[in-house]
């Protein structure tokens, strides 16, 4: 079957709170999927956002992130009141996410709400079937906010190396503290799950993101430290990134702690199976972020200023995917296998069964040929004008290469008449794809002030794009409704 979805991230829906919500926005959005005759919704992940506010680098590979509660339901359950909410200053610019504004606010409201808060039954059952994750992350939360944000691997030797006697005492020192992270899990997985049970009553499914690694900075770190490469002092011997190319001279440094794949082969993959069994939880589909890493890894030297130095080192492969599609057989994914792709990386996602992506925008090439060309896109595939990471459609054809953009228009007979970007849409809804994504920003022909992320870089402006408060419009939802019609994707 035929299908296609938006790629829209939560944070960048309209709200009056400074941030896209669960709330209304989202439930809003759901029904123009509906009215467009759309199947999927995608979004990043949803973990609390660490270093550089981005959700690829998450304290927690299991917790929600806070900042995506919805405040207004928060008002109807009597937690907070209209007033309070509106004291506050959210940001002067309606179209940005200023985090630094939310740090600030935001977890004083969550704060107030907490004070208020009965702890019934169903809180408490949310607490003991979600045990197993959430103690160690509200108990590493309540650390961090005690030791004003320091890493755990800064912290005393006793609480970095997890004594049991010292982890009891401070965990009953910040009782308090421990049990305000409860309350935001709680909230949230309230907040999510009645959310997708909402998109899925009505035909539309969730896509979500698992990132590869985790930041050193996190729970799953401090928690199993055996199972990443570290030293005797818990600091990373190598680290994650991507090799120099024609992009990146000196090649992109992630600095995410790496992997023992021995270990993790060891406990059957054990700790990987746990978190993909909670991504199963929250999603219908999930898409594998850096695929090509299973295969093998780039692995650069602790210390090194960048990415050059590294080597490819081999990754688990087959017995990885075998281990998981054991344990999750229903479980639907999507390999993310963009970027320096080798024939044993394509090799890998063949013998998975999971289906690999194709970015329109990678086709157009004039000096090399190209398997991004939609006449070579297998059914099995999810096709997409960008991602996340990409350049929106506009603000491509402002910078690509004149002979790029004469390809592009040669190949799919681009005309001024129809619209360079509609027609770019059209060429991948009408390609073999099984799924076709679109960028809300393509849609919505926004250049390159509504660009998601920039690799590689720390920017305010990454991550923090937001939609405009009326952007689904009626001839909107019938445009998109027409040609998912017209290419069989209802």
């Amino acid at each position: 079957m035929r299908k296609s979805g938006i790629l829209m991230h939560i944070t960048s829906l309209p709200s009056p709170y400074g941030i896209g919500s669960m709330g209304k926005c989202a439930y809003e959005f759901v029904d123009f999927l509906c009215k467009t005759g759309q199947t999927y919704w995608q979004v990043l992940p949803l973990n609390p956002t660490g270093y550089g506010d981005s959700p690829y680098q998450s304290f927690s590979s299991y917790a929600g992130n806070h900042y995506l509660i919805d405040l207004d339901m928060l008002i109807e359950e009597q937690l907070l009141t209209q007033e309070e909410v509106d004291a506050v200053c959210w940001s002067g610019d309606e179209n940005r996410v200023d985090y630094g504004c939310l740090f600030e606010n935001r977890c004083k409201l969550l704060h107030l709400a907490y004070a208020r808060f009965s702890k019934n039954e169903e809180f408490q059952q949310f607490v003991t079937e979600n045990a197993d994750w959430m103690e160690d992350y509200a108990l590493f939360m309540a650390l961090k906010e005690r030791f004003h944000g320091s890493p755990w691997y800064e912290w005393s030797l006793s609480l970095m190396m997890r004594i049991p006697e010292m982890v009891r005492s401070i965990r009953q020192e910040l009782q308090d503290a421990v049990q305000f992270h409860y309350f935001l899990q709680y909230q949230f997985f309230r907040q999510w799950e009645r959310l997708r049970r909402y998109a899925n009553e009505r035909g539309i499914k969730i896509i979500g993101d698992v990132p590869i690694y985790v930041p050193l900075d996190s729970v799953d770190v401090w928690s199993s430290p055996e199972l990443f490469q570290l030293d005797g002092n818990c600091r990373p011997t190598a680290v994650a990134g991507c090799p120099p190319d024609s992009f990146t001279v000196d090649g992109q440094l992630w600095g995410n702690p790496l992997y023992n794949w021995e270990k993790m082969k060891a406990t059957g993959f054990a700790w990987w199976i746990r978190r993909l069994s909670a991504a199963a939880k929250m999603y219908d589909v999930v898409r594998l972020d850096h695929f090509r890493g299973f295969e093998s890894y780039w692995a650069v030297p602790a210390g090194d200023k960048t990415a050059a130095g590294g080597a490819w080192q081999q990754g688990p492969g087959m017995d990885y995917i075998k281990a998981i599609q054991s344990a999750l057989p229903d479980l639907e994914f999507i390999a993310e296998d963009l970027g320096y792709v080798t024939p044993e990386v394509r090799q890998l996602q063949e013998e998975s069964g999971y289906p690999g992506m194709k970015v329109l925008q990678f086709a157009f090439d004039s000096r090399e040929s190209s398997d991004y060309l939609p006449h070579t896109y297998p059914v099995n595939s999810v096709c997409y004008t960008g991602t996340h990471d990409n350049l929106t459609m506009v603000q491509w054809f402002e910078e690509a290469a004149p002979e790029d953009i004469a390809l592009a228009k040669a190949y799919l007979g681009l005309n001024s008449e129809e619209g360079l970007i509609k027609g770019m849409i059209r060429g991948v809804m009408g390609s073999a794809s099984r799924i076709c994504m679109i960028q809300m920003q393509d849609y919505l022909e926004l250049g390159a002030c509504s660009r998601m992320n920039f690799p590689g870089t720390l920017s305010s402006s990454n991550w923090s794009w937001r939609a405009p408060k009326d952007f689904l419009t009626e001839d909107l939802a019938k445009r998109i409704y027409e040609i998912t019609k017209r290419y069989g994707r209802l």
